[in-house]
């Protein structure tokens, strides 16, 4: 499945830009501008973009995960860029260890709970949608003013950002949406949890448990953002090919899962 490794900027079109001085500000080229956000006919005119319009760039870099940076623009709030990718603006302030949530500036650049997946032939935005558990219109809200970008159709190479499953007080980094787990692969991620603890099972889809449910702590308590990555653990054999990994925490009054983050797994 190709996702596509590295550091990728959200980058929204100014006046005056070109995909020359674009591809000069964020160290890449125009073919790869061109490729990644599919700017040629029939889809757009030859290499011809417009203000407002959003692309995405690969910077520089050996990052081997796939990491999603987006560049504020005037007018932006956290709680904006928060609805658009699908994020709560706790979670946006601690992974851009931001002092203040209401001030962002303009041309900061924001870490966004997403990776960026390589369109196949074949593929649709209704298929990603099911492959990686998260709704069509996070997809498209994600992917909103890209001029590549049709609802009915993506061309293979175009870009596309996918958000994470996350709740309130989780994100999971580790694995991603739709790739294989199996024992000693890395669970990581970021919860605010009371006490620093924090929960997972994965079941696969016949129902049964493959990991019974474990406890993680996490590197801080709440109300701060701890860090988590431990080796997945698995307690019984899948008997089926996919399944869905659970992080949680339970409620201290009933016991109740709160929090539930669910990723689409295979094994």
């Amino acid at each position: 499945m190709p996702i596509s490794p590295g550091t990728h900027v959200v980058y929204t079109v100014r006046s005056g830009d070109s995909l020359y001085t674009i591809a000069n500000q964020l160290g890449t080229s125009v073919q790869a501008l061109v490729q990644a956000n599919s700017l040629y006919p029939p889809i757009t005119e030859p290499d011809l973009i417009y203000p407002g319009q959003v692309i995405v760039a690969r910077v520089p870099g050996m990052a081997q995960q796939s990491t999603v940076l987006y560049q504020v623009v005037s007018g932006d709030t956290l709680y904006r860029i928060g609805e658009r990718f699908s994020a709560g603006v706790d979670l946006l302030a601690a992974l851009s260890q931001l002092p203040d949530p209401n001030e962002i500036r303009v041309a900061q650049l924001l870490y966004i709970p997403a990776f960026v997946y390589e369109v196949e032939p074949g593929d649709s935005l209704y298929r990603l949608s099911r492959r990686f558990g998260v709704p069509l219109s996070a997809i498209i809200r994600a992917n909103r003013n890209r001029p590549g970008l049709s609802p009915d159709l993506v061309y293979p190479g175009f870009r596309l950002i996918i958000p994470l499953p996350t709740s309130t007080n989780i994100a999971v980094f580790t694995p991603l949406p739709g790739t294989v787990v199996a024992p000693g692969v890395p669970l990581s991620g970021v919860a605010r949890a009371f006490e620093a603890n924090i929960l997972y099972q994965i079941r696969d889809a016949s129902g049964r448990t493959v990991t019974r449910e474990r406890p993680i702590t996490t590197s801080a308590g709440a109300p701060a953002y701890g860090e988590f990555n431990v080796p997945i653990v698995f307690d019984q054999a899948p008997m089926a090919v996919s399944g869905t990994l659970m992080v949680y925490t339970r409620s201290p009054k009933d016991g109740s899962i709160q929090d539930l983050v669910e990723i689409p797994v295979t094994f």
